[in-house]
Parts: C-alpha cells; structure tokens; sequence
C-alpha cells in the first residue's frame, strides 16, 4: 500500500516547474492520458465528468437564448473550403485531408472538420428563403481536428471536443447583437461555474478568426502569468453569405444576403480550470463543476463496516437527497489518511470524516479543500452546511482568482516598461496602441506577447502607441499566451 503521502511526493512543485505540475496532476487526478496517436489525448471518466458538467450549464445557457442544437458532417469537400479564401488561407496549415476511402482513391479530398463554416454555410443556403425563415440560431456540439505541431493535454492538442454556434440574421445590427450575446454567455460561464476571472474584448485584426468582420473574446490570466484564451464569438459580416449564396426575400421582397455569426468553446475549459486553482496536493475544483462536491470517509477502526459506515451510508443518503453531488468512500484497502491524499488529488471540495468519536458526539467533520480548515457539524442540518460551505468555496476560489488577475494586470507606457514586463513576472500589460500592424507584429516579434484585447472604452491616460510613441488609436491589453 502506498504512504499516505505518496500523492503529493510524486507531483512536481507549481512553483519550480508549472508545466511539469501540469502534466502531473492532469494525469495523477486521472484527467486525461497521452494516446498512442501523437498530439492526441484520451480523457478519462473523472474529466469527462467535468467536462459534462461545464458543457450541460453551457447546454442550458444556448436554449435559454433560443439555441437549437444539430449536428453537421465530419468531413468536409475542398470545394466547399475553397469557395471563402481568407478561410482557407488561415487554416490551411492545420487541415488534415482523407485521400482514399473504401480502398479507392477520392475524386475530392475531404477535409476532417477544423471548423464547420464551410458545410453548414452550404446547407443554411438551401434552408434560407426568406426572412420568416431567420434568425436560425444552431449549436452544434463535436470533434474536431487541427494539426497541431506543439500539444499539451486539454490546453492545445490535435483532436478536441467543442460546441460552435452558427446562426443566421436579416440585418447587420441582429448579428452584432448574437455576437455580443453569446460572448457574455461564455463569460458567465467562466465567472459563475469556473470560478476564474475573465477579460472581454475585440481582437485585433491579426488575432481575429480567418474569415470574420470581428472577433470577441474571454481571455483569462493562468498562475504563470499565461493568458489563455477560452472563448471567442465572431461577426462574420456577409463574407460566407457570399461565399455560399445565403440569400433571402426581405419584407420589402427584395433578395438580400444574410449576415452571420460563429462562437464557440472546447475542453480548453478543463485546462484552465487545473491551472487557475490547483496546488502542489493536485486540484481544486469549484463545487459547481465538480464531479464529486463532497465526499465522505468513514474512519475504519474496530467494527466500523458494522457502525461508522451505516451511519456515513445515513448521511450519504441526506446529501444526495439535498442535492449535493456526493460521494462515500467505503474502501478498505486503503487507510483513511491515504484516502485523504486521494480526494484532495481530485479536487472535491468539501470531505466530510466521520469515526466513532463523532458517532458519540452525533456530529461530522468537514473539512475545506482550499483552507483544509475543520468544522465540527451536528448530524441535523449537516446537508443545510455543506451546501453552505460549497458556496463558501466557489466564491473564495473567484475571488482567489480576481486578486491574482488584478495584482498581475500592469501598465506600460513605454517600450522599454513593455519589454521589461514580458522578461519577468508577465500578466496582463495594459498599453496605448496606435492601431497599426506593423507595431503590433513588432511586439510580438520582441517579447512574443501579442494583442489579447482592444479594451472599449479605453481607460484614460494611454494617449500613446507604446511601440512607435505617436498617437494611440486604442488601449490594448497584451501578454504572451497559450
């Protein structure tokens, strides 16, 4: 049997090597695993689990706004890419192409799906007629494959799981609004459920998705002073509408094309969540997306199976049936302060002990995966308690989270304070930006930091570009990424 204390032994420090503690507790917390197909991972049940839990919340959210969901082709003919050049041009190097089928050469190379613009666009041209028709408003949850030449689990990798947003609008104001709509979602999402801090805003044109008017984003700030980006909500205009011949018959019964709009999120999420809260014991998940909220260990000494567990069994009975996603940890090969190791590994945030004293006492323990603080519990009202403690902790983990965000997010208002910044702690670098390509490119050629947010409206005081000194067109925030 392993010491108790194994668990912790064997995960590399957060402090001494971020990404090697990455990896570890992906893999320790039996998240995901590497597959046998480079750049692939498998996800285990456990981050399944999570997984369903952020896609059923993100799920509700869409109906909510009357999303519909469908489900489209996983491959794609070159044609249909070809027919929106900017499109092509910016996923050409990650499409994977299918060649051969049924032991015959193709007519037609098939893209695997990188994205679905380009098949639902050509199937919205056969539904749209008129403007009863709009707006469609279409989810569709699924794979997706990008060629990836550098992978790590959940945060970039060749193959991974999404949900992309697809809708169709009669005016240009319509789709803003979606586009708008939909980024807010994202950010409550993150906010409410994951409990980490988020940035909105425009990118730039550089950074906007291949084929769109304008791109939006939620971007977060990880521990290593990363930002991720786990969102990202676009107004395509009328360029697919032209590229596929999307047109309807207004009220005016003129023939007008449609406008559009894309959106999407991906097991990123899961990602963001291990880096933003865990710690060198492993996870720490908020309760709203944990697979397991509470989980009970009963101390087996003497009898217990005979005494402590019908008890626990008693209390696991209360939490379920007070909706607390809870669990009872019955094992007996394993000693209590193993188990302990096991579930702090896994992030549930709330473990509830119970031994014989506590039997006497008609009491629990329960005990915070944050703090590790303990609080003695009478068995009447202990489900009122925990519910009220896994609250507790979803909002200590955001506001764990907002402090490192707003303690990393600087100004620079200079090359040189820019450049410095990129060199050390990093974060978010707020800077006046004149708008031009040529100094964004000459950043991001310096310090690898890029453009994650135009900030509308611009705080005061960035009234010059930080890159070439003359007037600033835009405060921006900028900082190296995933």
């Amino acid at each position: 049997m392993a010491a108790d204390n194994d668990f912790v032994k064997e995960i590399t420090k957060k402090s001494v090597d971020f990404s090697a503690w990455y990896v570890d507790v992906v893999r320790k917390a039996e998240l995901a695993d590497y597959s046998p197909m480079k750049g692939m991972m498998v996800i285990r049940p456990y981050g399944y689990e999570v997984w369903e839990l952020l896609r059923d919340q993100l799920d509700r959210m869409f109906k909510e706004t009357g999303h519909r969901n469908a489900y489209f082709p996983l491959f794609i003919p070159e044609s249909f890419l070809q027919k929106e050049a900017e499109h092509v041009e910016g996923f050409a190097p990650e499409v994977a192409w299918v060649t051969s089928g049924g032991g015959e050469v193709l007519e037609e190379r098939l893209a695997v799906r990188p994205t679905s613009e380009a098949i639902i666009c050509s199937m919205y041209a056969k539904w749209v007629k008129s403007w009863r028709d709009l707006p469609l408003l279409y989810n569709q949850w699924a794979n997706v494959v990008r060629w990836e030449k550098v992978t790590r689990l959940f945060l970039r990798t060749t193959e991974f799981l999404w949900q992309e947003g697809h809708t169709v609008h009669a005016t240009a104001e319509e789709a803003e609004e979606e586009t708008l709509r939909m980024l807010g979602i994202y950010r409550r999402l993150a906010e409410e459920y994951l409990a980490i801090p988020v940035v909105t805003g425009r990118k730039s044109d550089s950074e906007k998705f291949a084929g769109a008017v304008r791109t939006y984003a939620i971007e977060m700030l990880m521990p290593d002073g990363k930002a991720l980006q786990a969102g990202t909500s676009h107004n395509l205009g009328q360029n697919f509408a032209k590229a596929f011949n999307i047109r309807y018959e207004s009220r005016e019964q003129k023939l007008e094309y449609a406008w559009q709009t894309s959106w999407g999120s991906t097991t990123r999420l899961v990602g963001a969540l291990v880096m933003t809260h865990g710690d060198d014991s492993g996870l720490v998940l908020p309760p709203r997306v944990a697979p397991v909220q509470a989980v009970i260990v009963p101390i087996s000494a003497g009898n217990w199976r005979e005494t402590v567990l019908l008890h626990a069994q008693r209390l696991l009975d209360e939490l379920k049936a007070a909706g607390v996603r809870a669990h009872l940890d019955d094992r007996d090969t394993f000693t209590p302060g193993w188990k302990y190791a096991d579930w702090e590994m896994r992030g549930v945030p709330l473990r509830v002990e119970v031994g014989p004293k506590d039997i006497d006492k008609h009491q629990a323990v329960l005990v915070s995966r944050v703090d590790r603080k303990k609080s003695f519990v009478p068995w009447d009202g202990l489900a009122a308690e925990v519910k009220r403690q896994l609250e507790a902790i979803q909002g200590e983990l955001y506001a764990r989270a907002l402090a490192f965000r707003d303690a990393n997010t600087h100004d620079a208002r200079s090359y040189a304070e820019l450049r410095d910044a990129m060199a050390g702690g990093r974060g978010f670098i707020r800077c006046g930006w004149c708008g031009g390509r040529d100094c964004e490119a000459k950043v991001k050629a310096d310090t690898s930091a890029t453009i994650r947010v135009i900030l509308d409206p611009p705080p005061p005081g960035f009234d010059a570009c930080v890159a070439c000194g003359g007037k600033a067109a835009h405060a921006v925030l900028f900082a190296k990424s995933y």
